[in-house]
């Protein structure tokens, strides 16, 4: 791999996007190794995914200007469709995946940390959608995904006039979960994805399958779906560890995953 590397700390697995260059930008070959990055991560030894940009400036200052500029319609939609189905992917991922957006955050940047299952950022966190003002639309799923996290109004407004917000109004909107000094930013990740591991893992996947299929029907559908997966979470292991823990008061807790 050239410009993305992952690591794993214990049950964390960390994919870090390395393109100092070019302010991590996001080109074809970006988007390839990191769906070949999703290809091989064993799921049954991590139990979250923390997805960053190296260095202190930008997590992904946006998609390759330079390698987009020439487009024709047909390539424009070609590469649309690349990084639509390598964000879904990262979307659907069975692990929880959590941005922590380390700098700017623009266009292609903006919509990879919106794939994500949950954003966190430093101080000098810039987000923003400015496809506008280079004359395309969002192209990896902005215009969606964006809309569905901090309302229509405000994705409007953001994607409208092109211009980039602040960390502070990121967490006002919502955009952002908290806002961290940039040297305690991946260290509070860490935290975060071990909070998350500590816990039954077939169960925070049931989660996430729960979450995010409830969000693209109406509520009965949706809460058929929840109650499928709260019954399935009863033939594992995990369920009994659990719940056996908590009634014979012990603290630790065996979760292996069956």
């Amino acid at each position: 791999m050239e410009f993305v590397t992952y690591e794993v700390e214990g049950l964390t697995g960390i994919i870090t996007i390395n393109r100092p260059n070019a302010l991590n930008a996001l080109n074809s070959q970006v988007l390839e190794e990191l769906d070949e990055i999703l290809t091989h991560i064993d799921t049954s030894l991590v139990r979250a995914l923390i997805l960053t940009g190296d260095g202190e400036k930008s997590f992904v200052a946006g998609a390759d200007i330079g390698e987009m500029k020439t487009f024709t319609k047909k390539e424009g939609e070609t590469f649309g469709k690349k990084g639509n189905d390598l964000f879904h992917r990262l979307e659907t991922f069975p692990l929880p995946i959590i941005a922590a957006v380390n700098g700017f955050a623009l266009g292609g940047g903006c919509e990879l940390c919106l794939s994500c299952d949950i954003r966190i950022c430093s101080e000098n966190a810039v987000f923003g959608q400015p496809e506008a003002g280079l004359g395309i639309t969002p192209g990896f799923g902005g215009t969606q995904r964006l809309a569905r996290i901090i309302g229509p109004g405000m994705a409007k407004q953001m994607i409208y006039t092109a211009r980039n917000i602040k960390a502070e109004e990121a967490y006002r909107i919502g955009l952002v979960n908290a806002i961290y000094p940039q040297k305690e930013l991946l260290l509070e990740a860490k935290k975060m994805a071990k909070g998350i591991a500590d816990n039954a893992p077939i169960a925070v996947r049931n989660c996430k399958k729960a979450i995010n299929d409830g969000l693209q029907v109406d509520m009965d559908q949706a809460v058929m779906i929840e109650e499928k997966l709260f019954g399935d979470c009863f033939e594992t292991q995990d369920q009994k560890e659990g719940m056996g823990a908590f009634l014979e008061k012990r603290k630790e807790r065996n979760f292996i995953m069956k």
